[in-house]
Parts: C-alpha cells; structure tokens; sequence
C-alpha cells in the first residue's frame, strides 16, 4: 500500500498486495478481503487465513482478531471454494523476495542481463 497505513497490514502482506496490484485503501474496498487474499494466492504467494482475516479487519478499521466469528467463518468458506477453483501447481517455485546484487569497485565489465540464448528466444 503506497502512502497509507492500514490496520493489521505489516509489510510483508503490504508488498504482496502492491505487487497484485492493490496499492491503497480505496483498491482494497474495491476488490473485499477475498479477492485481495485470491489474488496474493494466484501470484504464487502462500497466505494464511491471517492475511485474510487482516484483510477484512484493515477494511473493517479493526484487529484482525475482533473480526466475528461468524464472518471468519463465511470468509473460509468462500476461500476454500475459490482454492479449489485453482489450477493445480505446475511444480514451480512460489514467487520469491526481490533480491539485488551489488557489483564488487574493481568488477568495471556491465553485468549481462541475460545470455544469447534467451535473446534469440525472446526474438521468436
């Protein structure tokens, strides 16, 4: 989320929703609780239910764990429905953190940013 604070929303659930594409409070009451939580899931994320409770509590302005039962309830059950609408995984990794290597002073050649085979792929 860009800017904003919301309410149970740490930084690591923070950075999976900006990159799903939810980037402020007024993204996240557009899509609800479950489809923010359906799309960090489809980008090879693995949420807890956590994050979908937080979710509903971010939009609710309340701890996720003073969101009642009876939603928490209502929200799992339509997760799990939507889970099992998913095509299975393709044996791949989950997406991963960003990480950024720093090149060595002494190193002056340009890093390559990918090799001759992928160039002559991407030209197909």
């Amino acid at each position: 989320m860009t800017g904003e604070k919301l309410r149970n929303i740490g930084p690591k659930s923070a950075a999976w929703l900006r990159q799903v594409g939810l980037r402020s409070r007024a993204d996240l009451e557009t899509a609800g609780a479950l489809d923010a939580f359906m799309r960090v899931k489809r980008a090879g994320f693995k949420p807890s239910l956590n994050l979908l409770y937080a979710l509903e509590g971010a939009l609710l302005d309340c701890h996720w764990q003073e969101v009642p039962e009876s939603r928490r309830s209502e929200l799992v059950q339509a997760a799990e429905a939507a889970i099992a609408q998913l095509p299975p995984p393709r044996n791949r990794p989950a997406a991963s953190p960003v990480t950024t290597t720093m090149m060595q002073e002494e190193d002056t050649s340009a890093p390559l940013l990918f090799d001759d085979a992928e160039a002559d792929r991407d030209r197909d």
